[in-house]
């Protein structure tokens, strides 16, 4: 991925300039006549020494006029360069808003791969970090380089035109001056600037992990750990960012510097054309007032360029955000499946995890016929929920392909193909939103009865009608404030009102007391008529009314058929699993 530099930069940021194209090109027009104009007053100055100067008593009309034309440009440029603040707070405020929501939507649209080895926070950093340092890189360039460029550049010219020993000596001192500072903020201070962003982003990974895994911290009074984790981290970028600053504070210095011996040769200049009568008292008034003018441009240039430095390091990351490939992205001309009965076939399919030595699937087949009903069984890690992710093309395959209703799930979108794919996770995530917002994310446009008749399928309502603001209450991040039986129910009432033609449930029950999960159960039983099903299972007693039961190991089905087949195999894996489970309960009860 290429690292930002300015002209990768400023391809991305004119991009979101010209979405307002109108905007733009006014705001740029008012600016460049706001600099004209201040460029203007130091001349006017002189006009109105020399006005006085050469003035008789009696005879003050040469003198008002000068001081007419002076109080104009500073009026006209204190107008303009008001008029200048408006625009571009329209326009900043505008492309902002857009940088953002782009971001958003790729990093939304990047693999779950992708999402399970970054940190939450850090991520929102580097967004919102982004899109605040377009808005100072915009803000550097509209009150600070251009102006300073047009400021350095006429004043160079008219100095060069009028007298061309002093237009040489600012023009070599701007030069020699604008090749240190960006020589010391490019080879100088961008590594340390780099380096301290780094940190920046690993502070906020820390915080972000920590806090949402509060709870946990809790339960192992860890408090003390964490913030020895996180003091750690902070003393790494505490050292890094007073390098950073230290180095700019030195180039500092050394513009300074460079900015006297501009005001010594400038001025010097001057004054020895005053002694050859080659200037007037006003000419060494404007040229006062102009290299007061310029130093102050160039020390605000100086400003500006370890700005733009610092600015481009930070839109780094939204830059790669934004040119960076979708891992499973949809091919072009993708259709939107319509699933009209539900058969899944897995055909030939090959499958291995980035990172893994060996593949999970190697031609693997499987034909699942609509509206049946599958339990998937086995150890940990054999493969029933990498089956489902594949489903859901969380992944893509390395070979073979995965058909639903005959159509390749490769070649259809993705939005299409996870609406017809409902979930109930083992551990449900919700919105720190309002109860019947997250039943009725599965569809936006649910009636409020609706909701309600989900809820009671899974017996939402038996808790909600305890709460003060029933189905209005706030959940909680990540639905924290209810319980982890409640969080399941509402994730199936989610399920239920999704209504889709498939269903994956990955061990819904685990979370629910004995009662609950016999209410549970036959909801369950109505919400899987007529779909396919697909029932992850680590407690064996949910699958055992099942059409069909797969037992995975490694990556393979070992065992296929329905739960009084398989037990009548004396040696078989799903009996041994059974047998193993209900001995379990066996001895907890006789220990009890």
């Amino acid at each position: 991925m290429p690292k930002a530099k300015f002209s990768r930069v400023m391809r991305f940021v004119v991009h979101y300039w010209l979405l307002s194209p109108r905007l733009f090109f006014t705001l740029v027009a008012v600016r460049v006549l706001s600099t004209l104009v201040d460029v203007s007053i130091p001349l006017a100055s002189g006009w109105l020494i020399d006005a006085i100067a050469s003035g008789q008593p009696g005879d003050s009309g040469p003198a008002i006029r000068a001081l007419v034309v002076f109080v104009a440009l500073g009026a006209l440029f204190q107008a303009s360069r008001q008029i200048v603040t408006f625009l571009l707070n329209r326009l900043s405020a505008r492309a902002i808003t857009t940088i953002g929501r782009d971001a958003f939507a790729k990093v939304q649209r990047f693999s779950s791969d992708w999402h399970a080895n970054s940190f939450a926070g850090a991520t929102v950093r580097k967004i919102t970090r982004g899109m605040t340092s377009f808005d100072t890189f915009t803000d550097t360039l509209a009150f600070g380089l251009l102006p300073a460029f047009i400021v350095v550049v006429g004043v160079t010219g008219v100095f060069a035109w009028r007298w061309p020993i002093l237009g040489l000596v600012v023009g070599v001192s701007i030069v020699v001056f604008l090749i240190v500072t960006v020589l010391l903020a490019v080879l100088w201070i961008r590594p340390a600037n780099v380096e301290a962003r780094e940190w920046d982003s690993k502070m906020s990974g820390v915080i972000a992990d920590s806090i949402t895994g509060n709870p946990v911290v809790k339960s192992f009074a860890a408090e003390g750990r964490e913030d020895q984790r996180f003091g750690d981290v902070a003393k790494g970028w505490e050292w890094r960012a007073i390098r950073s600053w230290d180095r700019s504070a030195v180039s500092g210095l050394i513009q300074a510097f460079l900015l006297v011996l501009l005001q010594i040769g400038m001025l010097g200049t001057g004054v020895w054309l005053w002694t050859q009568g080659r200037a007037s008292p006003g000419d060494i008034a404007s040229l006062i007032a102009t290299q007061f003018l310029i130093t102050g441009y160039l020390r605000d240039i100086a400003q500006h360029v370890r700005s733009v430095q610092r600015t481009i390091n930070d839109m780094d990351d939204v830059l790669d955000f934004r040119d960076a490939d979708l891992q499973v992205a949809d091919v072009p001309g993708a259709k939107t499946l319509a699933v009209t009965r539900g058969t899944i076939a897995f055909e030939d399919v090959t499958f291995k995890y980035t990172g893994a030595r060996e593949p999970l699937y190697e031609h693997f087949s499987l034909l699942i016929p609509a509206g049946q009903r599958v339990g998937l069984v086995g150890q940990s890690g054999a493969g029933k929920s990498s089956f489902v992710k594949l489903i859901q093309r969380l992944y893509d395959l390395d070979g073979g392909r995965i058909l639903i209703d005959g159509h390749d799930i490769s070649k259809v979108t993705q939005t299409s193909l996870r609406e017809a794919v409902g979930l109930v996770p083992q551990d449900p995530v919700l919105f720190h939103r309002s109860i019947a917002e997250n039943i009725a994310y599965g569809r936006p446009g649910a009636t409020m009865d609706e909701i309600e008749e989900a809820a009671r399928l899974s017996h939402v309502d038996e808790f909600v009608r305890d709460l003060p603001k029933g189905y209005e209450t706030l959940v909680g991040e990540r639905g924290v404030k209810l319980s982890g039986g409640e969080r399941q129910r509402v994730a199936i009432a989610r399920a239920i009102l999704a209504a889709t033609p498939i269903l994956i449930l990955d061990e819904a029950t685990s979370s629910l007391d004995s009662v609950s999960e016999h209410y549970i159960r036959d909801a369950m039983d109505k919400l899987a008529a007529g779909r396919t099903t697909m029932v992850i299972a680590h407690r064996l007693s949910t699958v055992q009314k099942l059409d069909r039961i797969l037992v995975f190991d490694r990556g393979r089905i070992v065992e296929d058929g329905t739960h009084a087949e398989l037990m009548r195999r004396e040696a078989g894996v799903y009996r041994r699993l059974v047998e193993t489970q209900t001995g379990s309960f066996l001895v907890a009860d006789a220990a009890e």
